[in-house]
């Protein structure tokens, strides 16, 4: 029941979003224009009625939308009731007119096709009373006999052109009742708001957090994405129908037909929601199969809100709002409409690249031997490297070269770009584990491959902004061009040459000071005769800190990248005195075997020691990995 009642709060506010949208692409100030009068005041009088029913229609359909669950349930059975007995009465109208044309008001079981007629009526009487009766609930059922006074009359033998006014008392008694049934309910709403509006003053916060508190209410309440996506997607199909068959859509072609149906369902503000909504839902569909592809259904309980389509809803959406999509021609629209949607694809290529960058490194770098999680996670680059470029491709075929068509299409050589460098590392990743061995400068090399990958994307960003400058200074000069060239020089120019400028004076930094620590000769080595602390691995070659701790120089040089501290002791890396060969060795040396005549530490003393060293060990990965 509680799922039945989820699919009836949506479904029965649908109709309102659509009498709303029906609404707003009414054109009174042109239907107003074309009426005709007698007089001027008469003319006034019949726009002044159809303003106000515009307006009307709007309350009510906004008051019907906010409706509790049950009153809205309640609403549409008493609608449902109406229309019955509007049928019940209407049965008996054309009964009435039946018997007028036939002629025969003498007794009903002496003519067997005015017997007939006269059973097949009230059977359909009786039938709509009792679905009245159960609908409200109610065992009166003769509250709602009254168009059975023509039939009851016709028993009798009543004239026959009486009928017809009995006919009209009958639909004269079913309104006073409906009349009697509005009054009594008339204050209903204004009773739902006043009590609406005392459980929001008792909520004992600000005014801001009362504001707040009422919208996420409304939002999880009236489940308002997936309401508006209903909404849209019941508004296209409509619209589809509408037009299948038609010479237009024939000679259009099944994608441009789409598209144009598409365009012409988000002509208003309630069908643009619905659309961002849809879009949102489709993005999160896409993004949730690639992690289910790549690493199967335990991939989806990463709740990544940047990986969830929300990106992709508010980029079209306020896309859609700065350029005005609502007020444009239905051409027009659609033009435009397509050049949103590709940058939304684009936003949703770049977020799958994302997701799928570390699961490929991570293939590569814990020599997982699965050749089928393999496969999956390489396909789905060649899919993310080969698909942008055929976008871009396409794109440029149909429309000529500008600032905007190039910021498009750069988008998708950054993210053809980007898996490029990933299948790179990962190839670099899988000839180490084929030689069974650790290449030697391996992250060196990936160090370079990253660098040159973000030189060509930094690349790609400067000839951007040029190309916009020099439109901008020789071509059409508009305030929304500069606008987007400065945040794009802010964005992917300044913010991608300023990380990268520090990474590149850390890693010299570090360097450096990993070229003055003394290293470790063979026999310092074997009397050492341990791990590096850093990735627990045994030393072939190491580097002696001046706090007389044994490191990787590689992996030191990671640590320095986070901290100048030693891993082991905390200790600054920095030199003590002026000559740091004497400093180093000033240095105590660690872990050397102790004279005999001196005093063995305990079994539970070395075991401390042991679980003290493990632990900053641990501390020390753990930092490095963040």
């Amino acid at each position: 029941m509680p799922r039945l009642e989820e699919v009836a709060n949506v479904v029965l506010r649908v109709p309102s979003i659509l009498v709303l949208d029906m609404l707003y692409k009414c054109d009174i100030d042109s239907f107003t224009d074309h009426l005709k009068a007698r007089t001027e005041d008469m003319l006034f009088k019949y726009k002044y009625v159809i303003w106000n029913m515009y307006y009307l229609g709007h309350i009510v359909s906004a008051m019907v939308l906010l409706l509790p669950l049950g009153h809205i349930i309640q609403l549409y059975l008493h609608v449902l009731c109406a229309l019955l007995l509007y049928m019940g009465h209407q049965i008996v109208r054309d009964y009435v007119r039946d018997e007028a044309q036939y002629g025969y008001d003498g007794a009903l079981f002496l003519d067997p096709p005015a017997l007939n007629r006269f059973v097949t009526a009230l059977t359909s009487q009786i039938i709509v009373s009792t679905l009245c009766a159960f609908l409200m609930r109610t065992q009166h059922v003769w509250l709602f006999s009254a168009h059975l006074l023509p039939l009851l009359a016709r028993v009798v033998s009543v004239r026959l052109d009486w009928l017809l006014s009995l006919s009209s008392v009958a639909m004269m008694i079913t309104g006073a009742e409906v009349a009697v049934f509005l009054l009594a309910n008339f204050f209903v709403p204004y009773r739902l708001a006043r009590a609406a509006y005392r459980e929001i003053m008792a909520i004992e916060v600000t005014e801001l957090l009362r504001l707040m508190a009422v919208g996420v209410s409304v939002w999880h309440g009236f489940a308002v994405p997936v309401l508006f996506s209903v909404f849209w997607y019941v508004l296209f199909g409509v619209q589809l129908v509408t037009n299948y068959g038609t010479v237009t859509a024939v000679q259009q072609g099944p994608l441009l037909y789409l598209l144009t149906s598409v365009s012409e369902c988000c002509a208003s503000p309630y069908s643009l929601l619905g659309l961002t909504f849809v879009v949102s839902y489709t993005a999160l569909g896409l993004l949730s199969l690639c992690k289910v592809y790549l690493g199967g259904f335990s991939a989806l309980q990463n709740h990544n809100v940047m990986h969830r389509g929300v990106t992709e809803g508010v980029t079209l959406l306020l896309l859609a709002l700065q350029t005005g999509l609502l007020d444009m021609a239905s051409l027009q629209r659609c033009f435009l409409l397509f050049i949103i949607l590709f940058i939304v694809l684009t936003s949703t290529l770049q977020s799958m690249s994302e997701i799928t960058e570390p699961v490929v490194l991570g293939l590569g770098a814990s020599r997982n031997r699965s050749v089928l999680k393999h496969l999956r996670g390489l396909s789905m680059c060649g899919f993310l490297m080969v698909f942008p470029g055929f976008m871009a491709y396409k794109i440029s075929q149909i429309f000529s070269m500008d600032f905007w068509l190039l910021i498009l299409a750069s988008s998708c050589m950054l993210t053809s770009l980007q898996v490029t460098g990933t299948l790179l590392i990962y190839s670099l990743f899988m000839v180490e584990v084929w030689r069974g061995a650790a290449l030697p400068g391996l992250d060196e090399i990936v160090y370079y491959v990253n660098g040159v990958c973000r030189v060509l994307e930094f690349a790609v960003a400067v000839c951007v902004v040029a190309y916009g400058a020099w439109e901008s200074l020789w071509g059409e000069w508009s305030w929304m061009g500069a606008s987007v060239i400065i945040i794009h020089s802010y964005c992917n120019v300044w913010l991608r040459a300023q990380s990268g400028w520090k990474s590149f004076l850390l890693r010299q930094e570090a360097a450096r000071k990993i070229s003055v620590l003394p290293r470790a000769s063979t026999e310092q080595l074997q009397d050492h005769n341990d791990v590096c602390a850093i990735c627990f691995q045994d030393m072939t070659s190491a580097v002696i800190t001046y706090c007389g701790h044994f490191f990787h120089g590689t992996c030191l040089r990671k640590w320095l990248y986070v901290q100048e501290t030693c891993p082991m002791c905390h200790a600054s890396i920095k030199p003590s005195s002026a000559n740091p060969k004497a400093a180093a060795d000033e240095a105590p040396p660690t872990h050397q075997n102790p004279p005999p005549s001196e005093q063995q530490p305990s079994p539970e003393t070395h075991q401390e020691e042991e679980q003290g060293s493990q632990g900053d060990s641990d501390e020390t990965d753990y930092k490095y990995s963040n």
